[in-house]
């Protein structure tokens, strides 16, 4: 991830703002501009950790919006702390040795940050160790908090689930509202090929047997079998089995730990979960900080 890229940076920027973090009178009253700190970041329950690199640089961008000529915060941490990685309650995850009034004021944008991508990291593992063993893939969705897609997509990647389209631009998914206003799937499907840029599979969403064998017909690349019950989703990849070409295939909807495995085994090649990022809980981490 590259933390420095001008989309991150305009988030973390936006974030600082909304938190008046240049103007905290708390700390501004009651701590020295000189004094220097130390902050230890430690994870108080078990949990998946995302977000690691984006400590020192909420920092630097912090000093660059305060207008102040603040040296390079130190972030260290232990070789085996790293985005991805299981944490276990009570583990030291970093430690930050900076001004100290820099530490206090961005402290609830770093614990915003890192909570919300290590709480998205840690439920993505637990679908991708539920399909474990299968070849389906986890993805995640477009549902993501407004502003903050590429920081929650990265949390699933180190979750180990898969991103699936970044934005609109990026690739072609016919839904159902494309359907009906197209007049149909065939006719969806008959533009969408025509007009094709660039070559991503066209893929098309369904909700029945009986839409997937028109999709199929009218030349559909990939398929997504949206809200099909478990026994319709294994009929429909034994469908695109006979089919003269590999269709790769997607389920969503009503996917949940319960029943991902027995969507897994069914033979889809991925299922779309909306939850990973619009209703994963935040992680509990504190940042400590003491004088030095």
């Amino acid at each position: 991830m590259d933390w420095t890229s001008r989309r991150i940076t305009a988030i973390l920027e936006n974030a600082l703002r909304e938190d008046s973090a240049t103007r905290d009178a708390t700390t501004y009253a009651c701590i020295d501009p000189n004094q220097r700190a130390t902050g230890t970041i430690l994870a108080k329950e078990d949990c998946v950790l995302a977000g690691l690199g984006i400590v020192a640089r909420i920092l630097d961008v912090f000093a660059e919006l305060d207008g102040t000529i603040v040296a390079h915060p130190e972030v260290t941490t232990h070789g085996e702390i790293f985005d991805g990685v299981r944490l276990h309650k009570g583990q030291q995850v970093a430690v930050v040795r900076h001004n100290a009034r820099v530490i206090l004021s961005c402290e609830r944008v770093i614990l915003n940050a890192m909570q919300r991508m290590s709480g998205i990291a840690t439920l993505t593992r637990r679908f991708v160790d539920a399909v474990a063993g299968t070849k389906a893939r986890i993805l995640d969705t477009r549902k993501t908090v407004l502003g903050l897609r590429v920081l929650d997509k990265y949390a699933v990647r180190c979750g180990g689930g898969m991103n699936h389209r970044l934005d609109l631009s990026d690739g072609v998914l016919i839904k159902n509202n494309h359907i009906a206003l197209a007049g149909g799937i065939a006719q969806a499907l008959e533009r969408a090929l025509r007009n094709r840029r660039g070559s991503s599979p066209i893929e098309i969403e369904v909700r029945s047997l009986e839409e997937l064998e028109a999709a199929l017909e009218a030349g559909a690349e990939a398929v997504l079998l949206d809200n099909m019950a478990v026994k319709d989703v294994r009929r429909a990849v034994q469908r695109c089995e006979k089919h003269s070409r590999r269709i790769p295939i997607e389920c969503s909807g009503g996917v949940n730990l319960e029943n991902v495995r027995a969507y897994a085994e069914t033979g889809v090649d991925y299922i779309s979960v909306g939850a990973l990022t619009h209703s994963a809980k935040a992680v509990d981490l504190s940042l400590r900080v003491l004088p030095g």
